[in-house]
């Protein structure tokens, strides 16, 4: 988003251009059944808002991207980092992949919802499942969270890199998973993470990122 304008195809292709192995988005499902990009869901038409789920794909705006252009665009060579934000974007999504001919297990679906992200393990047995969260919402404490996800076979934990320290990196680790952490926009923040053992970052700024992770070499995640 540092690059250009979120959520956009020329933004997606920018990142990969620049180096990152990994893309982050959003997804909706239109109302005909669509996946599309978009962070907040919404579009003003006649001087309101409407969810995104109560319009068909073509009254949308055009800088609102199908799932499926992106891969037409940018192929299906990297990881793929979607917040769900409906539930029937799940499915959605997953079959978007598969008809694109995108790698499953390269597909992280990520929602704020830990008994949501469990529910559709059963589901979508080939992808990757994250539960994304705060660490202050995780009332039960991490060790019995990450045994809960990790019995019901949810691969990581994405919190905010502020959540993370090297000893709840480990934990994580230990029960299997893998740990992300997003919002790491400058370089001691990027370089501080990748030393305590994240398996992915997240940042805007993808030079940055780049390049720290090229300065970091010698403390690389484990993949």
């Amino acid at each position: 988003m540092a690059h250009a304008p979120e959520n956009t195809l020329d933004a997606f292709a920018l990142a990969l251009r620049l180096g990152a192995n990994g893309l982050e988005t959003d997804a909706w499902t239109t109302a005909d059944g669509h996946v599309v990009l978009d962070h907040d869901g919404v579009v003003r038409k006649l001087a309101r808002n409407r969810p995104i789920s109560t319009l068909r794909l073509s009254e949308l705006p055009a800088h609102i991207p199908t799932l499926a252009s992106l891969f037409e665009l940018c192929g299906t060579d990297f990881d793929l980092s979607i917040d769900i934000k409906d539930d029937q974007s799940f499915k959605r999504t997953t079959e978007t992949a598969q008809n694109c001919g995108f790698d499953e297990s390269r597909l992280w679906l990520c929602h704020y919802s830990s008994a949501v992200v469990i529910a559709q393990r059963s589901l979508l047995p080939n992808v990757r499942l994250v539960d994304s969260t705060r660490l202050s919402r995780i009332k039960e404490g991490l060790e019995m969270r990450c045994a809960k996800l990790s019995t019901n076979g949810v691969d990581c934990l994405n919190m905010h890199h502020s959540d993370w320290t090297g000893g709840t990196t480990t934990l994580v680790h230990k029960f299997g998973m893998f740990a992300f952490g997003w919002d790491c926009q400058y370089d001691y923040v990027l370089s501080t993470s990748l030393r305590m053992g994240f398996d992915a970052v997240f940042s805007d700024h993808v030079d940055t990122m780049v390049e720290t992770y090229k300065n970091e070499i010698g403390f690389v995640p484990r993949t």
